[in-house]
């Protein structure tokens, strides 16, 4: 990854970590810490993805997080869905970008695009 975090302001924090905690559930993401009003999310107990309230909530972004199969791709998906995710895209092999990509799109609090995406062929 190039990024060391990325900081995401949203309109509700609770209801993105209510979406968020069972969207990224499946990839192996979860709450990290809280830091003045801030939820940072990821893995090892290190925080990648942070979103809070700020003075205004970003316009819709696309943000794709990384899947380790294609499992995790759909159970993300599923999971993303019964937490009140709009389907933007089932899972599925997008063959425009390489022709392993499978991906899987939701529209997520505040309208952004969110992704989990895997590389790799099916096992």
């Amino acid at each position: 990854m190039i990024f060391d975090h990325i900081g995401v302001n949203v309109s509700d924090t609770q209801a993105s970590k209510a979406f968020f905690s069972a969207a990224l559930a499946p990839l192996g993401v979860s709450l990290v810490t809280e830091v003045h009003g801030w939820a940072g999310y990821g893995k090892d107990g290190k925080p990648d993805f942070w979103f809070g309230a700020g003075a205004q909530a970003h316009a819709p972004m696309h943000l794709a997080f990384k899947a380790a199969n294609r499992a995790q791709v759909r159970d993300f998906y599923a999971a993303a869905l019964a937490a009140g995710g709009k389907d933007n895209g089932p899972p599925g092999i997008r063959a425009i970008y390489h022709p392993d990509y499978y991906g899987a799109f939701v529209i997520g609090p505040d309208g952004h695009n969110i992704e989990a995406v895997c590389h790799a062929p099916e096992a």
